[in-house]
């Protein structure tokens, strides 16, 4: 079916509807209309790492670790299965008439909202702190998760728009101030490419952005997304968000006001209440009914490219076997390893020997937890494997032991209930063994979505410290005083420095984010050297006592790889692996005003099969505006054999390749544009810690 067949099929049903049914189809929660034979319908569905929220399905790492692979064509492979697994749920759904929240095929995700500050509990939602990687990622997974089918497969939505990434606290109250250069450097790209890739829905957010509440916003909204880029998908507001205008913002004086604005600016849907206040509005002149017609048309459109109208639905006959079926968990198990980052591996101290009988300690609060393998907005698994149960399922003939040695963030003495203060069993595991595994980091009950608990680490989901919880601190500081080897696992989903004790004792540190439901099976596995590491850092991270600008300043500058005023600690891009690769040749082979054609040379060096994730990165200065330290512009994976080189080409979009001007347009830079080819950025850190520095062309 055809967008325009879509388009005129939902006219004809709409047009058969009074303007009260036609506003109770605005809600997230549309009510059947019996008369036309129309079911319910809730919109309202998760699918950002896996189909969340609704019995079993594949818990997949979530999406700052899909973000560590660099890898478009895995993240596509994802989505696609998400959508497979959505469509056989909904299937059943449907055949039990059930159409409860969670049931739906239409997901509120991708979340392509820029990571801009490593505090953000909501970062772990995100693809990083870059554009052309969020753009590039964010594009891919939409792709998967929509199919290419003659129906949409399931339907995607960008979040949250725009200028969207915390504070949590107040984001329901807070104003987003940016300029025209920051917001279309930054903050507007990964929107662009994915409405103009198709994505059927955007979301706006909570806050305001330069004193309009984002989900009425004339300029972002009507048009930017509409007029400017000619979206004619479904728009839909967060949760909550439109009761945000009148009631946080005071943008509005009233409900129907609020409605009002809301649908005036073509929000389609609520998700939340206020559109119940859409009758007053109309009543009161407030919109027309050409107003509702267009926006119960745009949503009808989407429902009728999902094929629910057709005689025989599409994707009907999926199995539900394949539901979290072996295939899905391969795919799983493969994205979990390649988004494991390898930060550190002193004189090649990893991989370990799978057949050791030494003693292996798991220490830490991440050593069993089920919770920092899921992240947030997550599924249910049907297996999961821990950091320990990895171990134990790879290392079969070592001498396991495992304590969870400290809870994330509160150090107390222990009362009649126990299990408070486990420092000491943690060290004491630690000193008795030969290899100890520190398992730490957070998870969602700690870094997350506007949780409403503040303490002396945490403000509403939103981290005050860039360094680990204290008690963790003083966990691991403990384990290297009685323990020489030892690696550190960090589960999280955002930049956290261990310490400058446990970074200098430490063997090894590996960042393995919000892993899914493998994921400790794939840490174990790479501890032991059945593949080499290929994630890349999707973030910086800083030194603990990095100065960062204030949470509540939007501008760009001293933030991410970008702009960052002084050295990461591990810049984003860096990546260690069990191989050594080498780059050559960097040549131009076309050029033009849409593209710029480059090819390198790529040589494994080393002794193990490893995958390489290439990178590009622009440098260009521009008179007239500030310009990024670097801009990533080209990505690309590479298997190769020890001794194996292959030519890699990259096809860089020249859009990458603009000087954004401080009224937002995009111009060629009037200074030289340099492109460096490697496997990380051409920064003097990334050089230190990899030693190997980046090939360089003059394009201009």
């Amino acid at each position: 079916m055809t967008k325009t067949e879509a388009r005129e099929k939902a006219k004809k049903i709409v047009s058969q509807m009074t303007a009260e049914e036609k506003i109770s189809q605005l809600l997230y929660n549309s009510p059947a209309i019996e008369r036309l034979g129309i079911k319910a319908y809730n919109w309202w569905n998760e699918g950002a790492h896996g189909v969340a929220r609704a019995g079993t399905a594949t818990v997949f790492p979530h999406t700052i670790a899909m973000a560590a692979t660099f890898d478009p064509e895995l993240i596509n492979k994802i989505g696609d299965v998400i959508s497979t697994e959505g469509r056989i749920k909904y299937n059943k759904h449907v055949e039990y008439n059930d159409f409860d929240i969670f049931k739906g095929i239409t997901y509120w995700a991708p979340n392509i909202n820029i990571f801009r500050d490593p505090r953000w509990g909501r970062g772990q939602e995100t693809f990083g702190e870059d554009p052309f990687l969020t753009s590039v990622l964010g594009t891919s997974f939409v792709k998967g998760i929509q199919g290419d089918g003659e129906f949409l497969k399931g339907a995607a939505c960008s979040k949250h728009y725009a200028v969207h990434s915390g504070p949590e606290k107040t984001r329901h109250s807070f104003d987003a101030k940016t300029n025209e250069h920051d917001l279309f450097e930054t903050y507007l790209p990964a929107f662009e490419k994915t409405v103009k890739a198709g994505v059927a829905g955007v979301m706006g957010a909570y806050n305001r952005t330069n004193g309009e509440p984002c989900c009425a916003h004339s300029y972002l909204v009507s048009d930017i997304l509409r007029k400017r880029w000619g979206f004619d998908g479904y728009f839909v507001s967060d949760c909550g968000a439109l009761k945000n205008i009148y009631t946080f913002h005071q943008f509005t004086e009233t409900k129907a006001e609020a409605a009002a604005v809301s649908l005036k600016n073509t929000c389609d849907l609520n998700c939340g209440e206020t559109y119940d206040a859409l009758i007053d509005a109309y009543e009161e002149d407030l919109v027309t009914e050409d107003d509702i017609t267009a926006a119960a048309e745009r949503l009808y459109t989407i429902r009728c490219l999902l094929g629910e109208f057709e005689e025989v639905r599409p994707y009907s006959d999926i199995p539900y076997s394949k539901l979290d079926c072996k295939e899905h968990r391969e795919l799983n198990l493969t994205a979990a390893e390649q988004c494991l980052v390898l930060l550190k591996n002193e004189d090649n101290y990893l991989p370990l020997d799978k057949n050791t009988d030494k003693r292996i300690a798991i220490v830490g609060p991440n050593a069993l937890s089920v919770t920092a393998l899921e992240g947030n907005y997550n599924a249910y698994a049907s297996q999961y494997f821990p950091v320990a149960d990895g171990i134990r399922n790879v290392f079969t003939n070592a001498d396991i032991s495992v304590e969870k040695g400290s809870n994330y963030c509160f150090e107390q003495l222990n009362h009649w209930s126990g299990f408070n203060n486990m420092l000491s069993d943690g060290i004491a595991a630690a000193s008795e063994a030969d290899i100890t595994v520190l398992a730490l980091g957070l998870d969602c009950s700690i870094e997350g979505e506007d949780t409403g608990f503040d303490d002396d680490y945490t403000a509403s989901g939103d981290k005050k410290s860039l360094f680990l919880p204290a008690t963790q601190q003083k966990l691991a500081e403990g384990v290297c005083d009685v323990c020489d080897n030892v690696i550190v696992v960090l589960m999280c989903g955002s930049s956290i420095d261990v310490g400058e004790k446990l970074r200098n004792h430490a063997k090894a540190i590996i960042h393995a984010w919000y892993p899914g439901s493998l994921g400790g099976l794939a840490v174990a596995r790479m501890l032991a050297g059945e593949f080499s590491p290929s994630g890349k850092l999707p973030v910086t991270i800083y030194n603990g006592n990095h100065h960062i600008p204030d949470f509540n300043d939007y501008s760009m500058k001293g933030r991410t790889y970008r702009y960052i005023d002084g050295d990461a600690l591990y810049p984003f891009g860096f990546g260690l692996s069990f191989t050594d690769f080498k780059y050559s040749d960097f040549n131009v082979v076309d050029k033009n005003d849409e593209t710029v054609t480059v090819s390198v040379k790529v040589k494994n060096t080393g002794k193990v099969k490893a995958k390489e994730i290439s990178q590009i990165y622009a440098s260009f200065k521009d008179s007239r505006t500030y310009t990024p330290h670097y801009q990533l512009c080209a990505v690309k994976t590479t298997e190769l054999a020890p001794e194996e080189e292959a030519t890699v080409t990259f096809n860089i979009d020249a859009f990458w390749l603009k000087a954004v001007l401080e009224d937002g347009s995009r111009v060629t830079p009037d200074g030289e544009i340099l492109l460096y080819a490697g496997g990380h950025q051409p920064d003097n850190v990334s050089n230190a810690l990899t030693g190997n520095v980046c090939e360089k062309i003059k394009i201009q």
